[in-house]
């Protein structure tokens, strides 16, 4: 029988609802929570995290959502207004996500409120200290709560422990200029087993650890710490591929194609978190591009780019919003037609089905961050293209680069290069699409959400 597994991760992977004064309590689909469904219901075990405001909820209604999430094994964890305001909005991210995406210029001139994020990640700890059994597993995942690992050895220094970060370790100069830097790597060196998206992000991680504390990594990559071993890896994370290309089989999918396939026009797409570290704007300017040196594409081709809201009370968000919305009107300005409009562009989330036709309707799909630990997008359109057809033009700055080189690979930094590669996506020969796409395929059903999972719990508990 597999030990009882105690998730940890900021938000738990559910959605609070309320209706006529009475609160649902929905689980959340897709990302993490697929992958780690199955061995959290195998385990029978608990998700600790927090389950997102419930401050308009009466004394009826609270409780009744207690209930509810007690029902699917969670333990809440309750933020009031300041701890949201500093350990999640200041620090993880408006700090440590621009770190972390080596963008240095986006911190803010002074940076205070470490001992709200100290203390935050210690009720975190805390949580599952009070719910920890003997021969439990425990996997806290990424950047908001860095310190957990060693606030758990501290409270329990028998328990088993893992973490995942989702997103890069950035190169040590970057990330030396954190006042914070030896406390947050002691805290990640708290764990048994720690995994990385790629081996570059792996690769930083040791030199920091070389450079902080004169360790270096076995070939095996084990670290000697506090008189035990902690183990590093490579666990690049999937999707749940299987259930994507099945989705996008659906007759309502295949309708909401053909409304977005216009005829004698080419489709290019866009999805993304309206953030920084997306590259809409350079991908916008690759598309300017793109129809000024090959002016054939002109009414030929058209982009629809999806920024679903984030992180909106942050400044940084604020900026970027409104450089995007300057920039699509600038463009469309140039280049639109009474007919014809280059850029269509949603700034909201879209349901599924809507995205999962945009996947089957896109010639090529646009996934051009300027650094992203994996990028899931391009794994999902993957997935989606049952057709085998399509072309994904693919950052070699987003972590699935590694994983997926039948992509097209670009620099997005390279304005000119982009809209050339856009160009070659466009002209591709059709047996050349599809032999791209069959690789994409096979490398994303392969290495699915659910491979991920099982490959660093089996190691975890192998270790135990």
């Amino acid at each position: 029988m597999d030990p009882r597994l105690i998730l940890v991760s900021n938000r738990l992977p559910v959605t609070v609802r309320v209706k006529d004064g009475r609160a649902t309590v929905r689980q959340s689909v897709g990302g993490l929570s697929s992958g780690l469904r199955a061995p959290h219901e195998r385990s029978g075990g608990l998700w600790v995290g927090w389950p997102g405001g419930l401050d308009g909820l009466d004394q009826d209604a609270r409780r009744d959502v207690d209930r509810q999430l007690e029902k699917l094994r969670t333990v809440p964890i309750q933020l009031d207004a300041l701890e949201v305001a500093v350990f999640y909005e200041r620090i993880s991210n408006a700090v440590l996500w621009p770190i972390c995406h080596d963008r240095i210029d986006r911190l803010p001139l002074r940076v205070d409120g470490w001992d709200v994020y100290e203390s935050v990640n210690a009720r975190y700890a805390d949580a599952v200290a009070e719910h920890y059994r003997p021969g439990d597993v425990i996997w806290v995942h990424d950047y908001q709560l860095l310190r957990v690992p060693a606030l758990l050895r501290q409270r329990i220094p028998e328990a088993r422990i893992g973490f995942f970060l989702h997103i890069p370790f950035p190169n040590p100069e970057i990330f030396f200029t954190l006042p914070t830097r030896h406390s947050l790597v002691e805290g990640v060196m708290g764990a048994d087993l720690v995994g990385f998206q790629t081996r570059r992000f792996l690769g930083h991680f040791r030199a920091a650890l070389r450079r902080l504390f004169s360790l270096e990594a076995s070939v095996e990559s084990v670290v000697p710490w506090g008189g035990r071993q902690v183990r590093l890896g490579v666990f690049p994370i999937g999707v749940d591929a299987a259930d994507f290309s099945r989705r996008a089989e659906t007759s309502a999918v295949k309708a909401k194609v053909v409304e977005y396939r216009a005829p004698g026009q080419r489709l290019l797409v866009g999805v993304d978190r309206l953030d920084y570290t997306k590259g809409i704007p350079r991908r916008l300017l690759a598309v300017e591009r793109l129809l000024t040196v090959h002016p054939e594409w002109r009414e030929r081709v058209r982009l629809i780019q999806v920024a679903v809201p984030s992180r909106d009370r942050v400044d940084a968000y604020r900026r970027i919003r409104r450089e995007v919305d300057a920039l699509v009107g600038r463009i469309n300005g140039a280049f639109a037609t009474p007919t014809w409009t280059p850029i269509h562009y949603i700034y909201r989330s879209v349901p599924s089905d809507v995205l999962l036709a945009l996947y089957r309707a896109a010639d090529v799909m646009l996934v051009t961050p300027l650094r992203d630990g994996m990028n899931l997008v391009a794994k999902e359109f993957a997935a989606s293209r049952v057709d085998e057809e399509g072309v994904l033009v693919l950052s070699e700055f987003a972590g699935a680069a590694e994983e997926l080189p039948d992509a097209l690979l670009v620099n997005p930094y390279d304005v000119d290069g982009t809209a050339e590669e856009i160009h070659r996506a466009l002209t591709m020969e059709g047996a050349v699409r599809q032999r791209r796409m069959r690789a994409l395929r096979a490398t994303v059903l392969e290495h699915d959400v659910h491979r991920w999972s099982t490959s660093i719990l089996d190691m975890l508990v192998a270790g135990a």
